[in-house]
């Protein structure tokens, strides 16, 4: 128990600055994300060292902000609704996974990086955060647009492609030797397992939820769901492929469940508290001295203009579509919270070093700054009413709840006689 007063201390400061630098993000008009990683950076050791990112404890509960936001993540798509925008989104996701992975690995490895830290870095670029994605569309009124429907569901398939990468990564990072029979088992592995889950739990949950609604328990039905995100994240890691997959399945499984608005409401007021705590302790992790080092900022500069380029051209991928090919690309962008776990995973599995996670920390921040201004610059042409899409999700825990840019909404007429 001597012990307990430190890390009541740390948690204190971590929620205090977390919700503090936040804030002040969401006013400058960028996402809180940003402030919460930058919180940690200022209470990690490479400032005010009042919080150890190694800590038992605070590991855990970063563990926990990972798994609560691809969970997050998997209630958020509708791998149905992609049917609308299916061949555009396919050809942008195709792009902006394949061209940054490519380059970008090959552009690490020139650098003298080994073979499992281009891999990581190149899985890194492949990421579009949906809930930045999201967010910003949503404010400068372009969400419901088909510009705004192909983004959304080429960011999902960018995650899901990019998040079983991870999983091979990481599965290579714990001792697998790296060849086309590794990787083809793991990927076979991580696939395997959410087609499974899929399968099952279409028919097997839905009655199980049914029996979950009647209870009376005040939050019983958020609690539960959770617990079956962690549980599938278990049987995940157990089967052989990533804990990631697992949380991220069970979001899947759950998103066509009649309680789904209830289940994200209640999960996103749990991940105000783990959410921020995974982007501090990134922030934390965050070698100051390591990242200055040239070799450092070099690949850091490099692979965000693979990434900023890379999905740029992902939008020029779309052939016979009257929408802005630009507008598409540039809010492909962002990283985000995708981008993070990325750098999180190959780090806690040894993949990369301090040096490799802050230029893909880099990497991350840039892109996810420049977005939102960018794309109210392009929006500004096209004046759009936006429907009220508020409330708790995934673009809450990321962006927060003040608008990234300017609304922009149709003038209204005036009486002349008024």
């Amino acid at each position: 128990m001597h012990d307990l007063g430190p890390l009541l201390l740390a948690l204190a400061a971590l929620i205090l600055a977390t919700r503090l630098l936040g804030e002040v993000a969401q006013r400058l008009g960028q996402p809180s994300v940003l402030g919460e990683l930058l919180a940690g950076v200022l209470l990690g050791p490479s400032v005010f060292s009042a919080v150890d990112p190694g800590d038992p404890v605070i590991r855990a509960f970063a563990g926990l902000g990972i798994l609560i936001l691809l969970f997050e993540i998997g209630l958020h798509t509708d791998l149905r609704s992609l049917r609308e925008v299916g061949k555009e989104a396919v050809s942008v996701a195709a792009v902006g996974v394949v061209l940054p992975f490519v380059v970008g690995f090959f552009v690490v490895q020139a650098l003298g990086f080994t073979a499992i830290q281009s891999l990581v870095a190149g899985a890194a670029l492949t990421a579009t955060s949906i809930g930045i994605s999201a967010r910003t569309l949503r404010d400068v009124g372009r969400l419901e647009t088909p510009e705004g429907q192909i983004v959304l569901g080429a960011a999902v398939l960018d995650d899901l492609i990019g998040l079983i990468i991870l999983g091979v990564v990481a599965g290579v990072a714990a001792g697998n030797h790296v060849s086309v029979w590794s990787v083809a088992r793991l990927s076979g592995l991580a696939l395997g397992f959410v087609a499974v889950a899929l399968a099952v739990g279409s028919y097997a949950v839905p009655p199980i939820f049914r029996v979950v609604e009647r209870l009376r328990t005040t939050g019983a039905l958020g609690l539960i769901a959770l617990a079956f995100a962690l549980l599938l994240a278990w049987l995940a890691e157990t089967s052989g492929s990533a804990m990631i997959m697992g949380a991220l399945a069970a979001g899947l499984v759950l998103h066509h469940t009649p309680q789904r608005r209830e289940i994200e409401r209640s999960v996103t007021q749990i991940g105000y508290l783990f959410v921020p705590i995974f982007f501090a302790s990134v922030g934390a992790a965050v070698d100051l001295h390591a990242l200055a080092e040239p070799i450092a900022l070099i690949a850091g500069l490099a692979i965000t203009i693979v990434g900023v380029a890379g999905k740029i051209a992902s939008g020029y991928a779309l052939r016979n579509f009257g929408g802005r090919r630009l507008f598409v690309g540039v809010a492909m962008i962002p990283r985000g919270e995708v981008g993070l776990i990325f750098a999180q995973v190959g780090f806690a599995s040894g993949a990369i070093g301090a040096g490799e996670f802050g230029a893909i920390m880099l990497m991350v921040v840039v892109t996810t700054l420049i977005t939102p201004p960018w794309l109210g610059v392009l929006a500004r042409s096209t004046k759009l009413r936006t429907p009220d899409l508020s409330g708790d999700g995934l673009d809450d825990l990321v962006a927060g709840a003040r608008p990234m840019t300017p609304r922009y909404t149709q003038p209204v007429k005036r009486d002349k006689n008024a």
